[in-house]
């Protein structure tokens, strides 16, 4: 009985000792790896919006970088650089997509600089929409802030071709055509006169 009971004893210690060494060795184990999905470009870009601006950019996208690998993620680095004046740059990035895609990041470009040209400031959106022109050719309102943009700073030449393209796309008869027109007639009867100011399509 003794012997028994004996017996008893070791295999309990044993079991115990066996159970206490199987939790270190999985306690001990490195933890699994997270993979964390890619940033939404979307949600990136809302990060980087308020650091897009000459002296912010590059460094803001060196610790933050956008998901380049992605359409859209090239789409947003470009329209932050754009933001940020450095419309080359951003020109650069829209190169590495296919000849198919670069209207699409184009038109990312010109819904962040829409609402600079938008409020009135369509000198400092200049860039931005020769930039959309350039990848999105018959896109009728950079056409309009392209041209109202050269227009405001005396690049007539220029102005007439964005203008009369925008009035090529755009039939319809309201204010944006108004204006349009107004500045084409004005440069017509005025050649080596100043810009004068430019109403509010919107009205």
């Amino acid at each position: 009985m003794v012997l028994r009971y004996a017996r008893i004893a070791v295999y309990t210690v044993l079991a115990a000792v066996s159970s206490y060494v199987a939790t270190r060795v999985y306690l001990s184990r490195e933890p699994p790896t997270v993979v964390t999905p890619p940033a939404n470009a979307g949600t990136w870009f809302a990060r980087a919006r308020p650091h897009c601006n000459p002296v912010e950019v590059e460094t803001f996208v060196r610790q933050d970088p956008p998901a380049l690998a992605t359409i859209d993620g090239i789409s947003y680095a470009a329209a932050c650089y754009a933001l940020a004046g450095k419309v080359e740059a951003a020109r650069e990035l829209i190169l590495r997509l296919s000849s198919d895609d670069r209207y699409r990041a184009a038109g990312v470009v010109f819904d962040v600089g829409h609402p600079v040209a938008d409020a009135g400031d369509d000198v400092s959106a200049a860039p931005i929409m020769e930039l959309v022109v350039d990848f999105w050719p018959n896109h009728y309102m950079a056409l309009y802030h392209a041209g109202a943009s050269a227009y405001q700073l005396g690049h007539y030449a220029r102005a007439t071709q964005h203008l009369e393209a925008f009035l090529a796309v755009y039939t319809a008869n309201d204010g944006w055509t108004g204006a349009a027109n107004g500045m084409l007639t004005h440069m017509r009867e005025h050649p080596r006169a100043q810009p004068r100011r430019v109403e509010d399509p919107h009205g």
